[in-house]
């Protein structure tokens, strides 16, 4: 068996671009080293190239770059550094001298022990306190990342019921009322139903492990029957996730022989009483402060479309497939799942955006770009067409003060029109690929495209701007 100098793990919550791009950037980065590496992803096909405990043992250093549990857990002992997936793509050169250098902290079984090492200049921060921050968030992109398959299918198949049969087929009492419709809707709804539990759950299971997931799932199952939302669904995860964690540790001291009984009676039953009872009492509070904030959304998203339009589009574009992004992203899908279609219709406008920005960019202007930039803009035609925001991050990397705020004009005008000619998009993913299913077709790829096409003109002119003045010093150097 081959040893790896450095094993690694990546994964980000959607798991479909970050996940696979930062282990491209790491594989390569070390490659050009002469560093062997080998690194597991962690996206929606699941664990792929992952790592043998051998391999582990064996390594001198661990990478792990994600916003999701990458069960990190088997790494006890080792030299790890743990960052964010966005990080592994724009950092992987120093990421690997840092591993190669020993930096980072050592993991002790499920704590952290802060392993005492030079750090790098301009490195002042807490590191106690970013490792707090990042569990809490990628605990929760933990359970946004299980949730995203099942809002997916189940917008698409209700979305499809009423593109076909009409809005009202699946409805007994309506003259478009059709059974195969009625069929597809429920199954979608039934799809779409599974969303706070599955939140929470996996919320828990990213906190606890194993014992926080039915814990989690229940506390999940009563906030969405409480009314309570995604926002009591991310509170019983998080609630049963460090219940659960605080229970393990109280019954350490039992006997090993009774490690079956915790497991199967103990944790469950103990977790889902404690958490179940603090749901259900915390649910009409929770309802009503759900409540406001979605009819607080709609109520904005209808009187004032360009300051809402202008937040989405700087939120979706300033990160993208960031934690900012995903905040947006994910409002939309808790949003759509309340039934309101069209805050989802300017989130996927301003998402799609950037990628076409930098395809209009090299298409207008292409000969200013170098070949494998102009071929990746062209790439990002497909990529944004399909709703990939990260297609736009090598762009946004190389010169983030200059092309980011051109990104967010971009999908600041996508989202603004969009909302402006009320577009409904019942699909939380997919691009142009719903279009079928989209009420407003022609209004909303319009905005997306104007959107696009204005800021790919000054994304040009600006690499323009930036080729003439390298060109015109390289000629004052000769």
């Amino acid at each position: 068996m081959a040893r790896y100098q450095i094993v690694g793990a990546t994964g980000c919550p959607t798991g479909i671009a970050h996940t696979y791009m930062a282990q491209e950037a790491l594989q390569q980065a070390a490659e050009n080293k002469g560093v062997t590496i080998k690194i597991e992803t962690h996206g929606q096909v699941g664990i792929e190239n992952e790592l043998t405990a051998q391999e582990i043992a064996d390594a001198d250093a661990v990478i792990i770059a994600a916003d999701k549990d990458v069960q990190k857990e088997r790494f006890a002992g080792k030299q790890v550094i743990n960052v964010a997936v966005g990080r592994g793509i724009k950092e992987a050169d120093q990421l690997i001298d840092d591993a190669l250098a020993g930096k980072g902290e050592v993991l002790e079984g499920e704590s952290k022990q802060e392993k005492q090492s030079e750090q790098t200049e301009g490195q002042g921060e807490t590191k106690q306190a970013n490792s707090i921050g990042r569990d809490i968030y990628n605990n929760l992109m933990n359970g946004v990342s299980h949730m995203l398959p099942f809002v997916v299918a189940g917008g698409i198949l209700m979305a499809v019921s009423f593109a076909i049969w009409g809005v009202y087929s699946a409805e007994p009492d309506s003259a478009q009322y059709n059974e195969t419709a009625a069929m597809i809707k429920g199954i979608g709804d039934m799809s779409m139903g599974l969303m706070v539990p599955v939140l929470s759950a996996y919320i828990a299971e990213g906190i606890a492990q194993r014992p926080g997931l039915a814990v989690g799932f229940v506390g999940g199952l009563i906030a969405d029957d409480g009314g309570t939302g995604f926002l009591g669904g991310i509170l019983s995860g998080f609630l049963a996730g460090y219940f659960m964690l605080a229970l393990k540790k109280l019954l350490v001291k039992m006997p090993k022989s009774l490690d079956g009984l915790k497991a199967i009676f103990l944790y469950p039953v103990i977790g889902i009483s404690v958490v179940g009872v603090i749901m259900w009492l915390l649910s009409g509070p929770m309802e009503a402060i759900n409540q406001a904030m979605m009819n607080f959304l709609v109520n904005f998203e209808g009187s004032n479309p360009l300051i809402l339009g202008i937040i989405i589009g700087c939120m979706s574009a300033f990160d993208m497939g960031g934690p900012i992004n995903k905040a947006a992203y994910v409002t939309g899908t808790f949003l759509l799942a309340q039934g309101n279609s069209g805050f989802m219709a300017g989130v996927s406008a301003a998402c799609i955006a950037p990628p076409l920005i930098t395809g209009f960019g090299a298409l207008f202007f292409g000969k200013y770009f170098e070949k494998n930039d102009r071929n990746a803009g062209f790439v990002n035609f497909i990529l944004g067409s399909t709703h990939i925001t990260e297609g736009a991050i090598p762009f946004a990397t190389k010169d983030p003060l200059r092309n980011i705020p051109i990104f967010m004009l971009g999908s600041s005008i996508a989202a603004v029109l969009t909302y402006m000619f009320n577009v409904q998009v019942p699909a939380p993913h997919g691009g142009f690929l719903v279009l079928p299913v989209v009420t407003g077709k022609v209004a909303w790829v319009s905005s997306i495209l104007l959107g696009s096409i204005i800021a790919g003109l000054l994304f040009g002119f600006k690499q323009k701007r930036l080729a003439v003045k390298n060109n015109t010093n390289e000629s004052e150097a000769a």
